[in-house]
């Protein structure tokens, strides 16, 4: 393996992150994970709060490369379908979700799960108000979407499912009103 950089170190902490929480990025875990020594970690990162919050940004940045891939599909209900085969078809996103969700005591994660769910939220809604929903319409069918995005994510994680039933894309377009 090449040189690690810190954009490296921090993907490696979102693959633990999505493993086994916010407890799971640990500097001496997340450097086995990479199969090189801890000491290579302080070349990128003071501490570990600095690593955990590489990986904030990181997960923040990874969601907004999604979005601008989407912006570039005009029809807003392909692009409701899309943005939900992309989200279904890389569980690792939602156990991070679930995993950043369920850390929110810690401040800075809380401020940035905040951030990228009413980030992600705001597309999705005005994907449905493009398709001519009330914005009150749009929002009770986003918060009611992304929650059962949540709720696979957590079915997954106990093991009382291994994924997001293949129905799934179709069943959250017809609840969100897309046809």
């Amino acid at each position: 393996m090449g040189r690690l950089n810190a954009e490296d170190w921090a993907r490696a902490a979102l693959g633990a992150l999505a493993e086994g929480g916010l407890r799971a990025v640990a500097v001496e875990a997340v450097a086995a994970r990479l199969g090189v020594s801890k000491g290579s970690f302080y070349w990128h990162f003071g501490n570990r709060r600095d690593l955990v919050d590489a990986a904030l940004r990181l997960w923040e940045s990874d969601t907004e490369a999604v979005i601008a891939e989407l912006e570039g599909i005009a029809d807003p209900a392909r692009r409701m379908r899309t943005l939900l085969e992309l989200a279904l078809g890389e569980p690792t996103d939602a156990r991070i979700s679930f995993w950043l969700i369920s850390g929110a005591d810690d401040p800075a994660v809380a401020e940035v799960a905040r951030r990228v769910t009413d980030r992600r939220m705001a597309v999705m809604q005005d994907a449905l108000r493009l398709l001519g929903q009330s914005e009150d319409e749009a929002r009770a069918r986003v918060v009611a979407g992304y929650g059962s995005y949540l709720g696979i994510a957590a079915l997954v994680r106990i093991g009382a499912i291994d994924a997001a039933p293949d129905t799934f894309v179709d069943q959250a377009l017809t609840e969100m009103g897309v046809r």
